[in-house]
């Protein structure tokens, strides 16, 4: 018995996906790691980052990081290769997605805002099996298997932060989730007398929730600390989810059930988030923080809700996720007129994750190295940032599934300054 799919699941084939795991079978995708190809260069830190050259979209409160007048923008592309090992089976697969779009400006005096959307989960697999059970095969003939599942949820926000005093800085953000999910499973008979059956789930999934962060600087000498702090609500998941089974023969289709369930009546929530940081910067030269992250889905009720939980051999439980992220960040010399290269920024982190689920019990986990830097562009804060991720999920022990992969991002930051009064005509 397999813990995750049949290990013919590594026979499946590319498809167009925005994710692509058989880990986002269960819950609600492959949740999408939080930040830019800036906070990906680092390790995916971000609730300590307090840097008027980028948007840092992971704590409200450092949207005030900025020069006075100042719009920023940031749009971004991530990628990534992934080989599947289970058993001495093995496979592959290439994604490629938009990764985030947005905007960051002040309003008044001390008072500056952000807003855009990117993804929050990804859901992407294809697997097929045969079925082996000799007792089935002699009465039914040959079943194959095949089971799909796309889709997945996106994340609108828009927040507002303000310097309350020289030091310290608040925000909050208001955060909208949206999308649709499908996950579809075909039973194939290689007798006519048997009608095959297709059955699945189609969710469309919203929900609201929001978000405070603060931050405060102390200064230590020639160096700078910064302390961040973030907190995510839970919230009430609304939505529908379709449960469908349909009999094919030859043209006429069945349906055996179709029942559509309103979310609004259940209790299933998006899981809360808690954030902590702490950073060390000297100047714009060089930046060293280190973040944790909890994040808890055990009263989320995905578990035995239909839709939400894995159809295979495998048991699934929602769980509480964690993340310990480093990143450290130089510059040498932002200002040298002679070599251009000095005035990149290059960049280097880890990280180490506990996913917010379980698999029969056991605890799926992943960890990496990331590289990055920031080329600058024209004139201001412009400039391309790119980042690259190398890292595992998973093991092959006890038939799971081990993914190692090769991600990148690239974003594009973009600056201008607003209402700048012009000395001559």
């Amino acid at each position: 018995m397999c813990i995750l799919f049949s290990v013919s699941f590594l026979h499946a084939q590319d498809g167009a996906y925005n994710g692509y795991t058989p880990y986002s079978i269960y819950g609600v995708g492959d949740l999408q790691k939080p930040g830019t190809a800036f906070n990906a260069g680092m390790g995916g830190v971000g609730v300590a980052t307090r840097n008027r050259r980028f948007i840092n979209t992971m704590n409200p409160a450092s949207v005030t990081a900025r020069d006075t007048l100042s719009f920023m923008a940031d749009f971004g592309l991530s990628g990534k290769a992934v080989s599947f090992r289970q058993n001495d089976l093995k496979s592959g697969n290439n994604t490629f997605n938009i990764s985030d779009f947005v905007m960051s400006f002040p309003v008044y005096k001390s008072f500056s805002m952000m807003l855009g959307i990117m993804p929050y989960s990804n859901v992407g697999y294809d697997y097929s099996f045969i079925e082996t059970d000799p007792d089935v095969i002699g009465n039914t003939g040959n079943i194959g298997y095949a089971a799909t599942g796309d889709g997945g949820l996106y994340q609108m926000y828009v927040a507002g932060g303000v310097d309350l005093w020289n030091r310290l800085s608040v925000g909050a953000e208001a955060i909208y989730y949206f999308g649709d999910i499908d996950k579809a499973v075909n039973m194939v008979f290689s007798q006519s007398s048997y009608r095959n059956i297709v059955s699945g789930y189609v969710m469309q999934l919203r929900g609201t929730t929001g978000k405070i962060g603060l931050q405060y600087e102390q200064p230590l000498g020639k160096v700078t600390m910064t302390l961040g702090a973030t907190y995510k609500l839970s919230s009430k998941m609304k939505g529908y989810v379709t449960d469908y089974t349909y009999a094919n023969l030859a043209s006429q289709t069945d349906t055996l059930t179709h029942r559509v369930d309103t979310l609004g009546s259940r209790n299933l929530r998006f899981g809360d988030e808690l954030g902590i940081g702490i950073a060390l910067r000297s100047g714009d030269r060089w930046r060293f923080e280190v973040d944790y992250f909890r994040s808890g889905w055990k009263d989320s009720g995905l578990d035995g809700h239909a839709g939400f939980a894995d159809r295979g051999d495998a048991v699934f439980s929602a769980s509480v996720s964690s993340s310990l992220k480093a990143g450290f960040e130089i510059t040498p010399n932002r200002s040298d007129i002679r070599y251009f290269y000095k005035r990149w920024t290059y960049r280097a982190g880890a990280y180490y994750d506990k996913e917010y689920y379980r698999l029969n019990g056991r605890t799926v986990t992943s960890y990496g190295l990331t590289l990055g830097m920031t080329v600058p562009v024209y004139m201001g804060y412009n400039g391309i940032s790119f980042a690259l991720d190398i890292g595992q999920r998973g093991s092959v022990v006890d038939d799971m599934v081990r993914e190692r992969y090769i991600g990148f991002n690239i974003g594009v930051n973009i600056f201008d300054i607003w209402f700048r009064k012009h000395r001559y005509e």
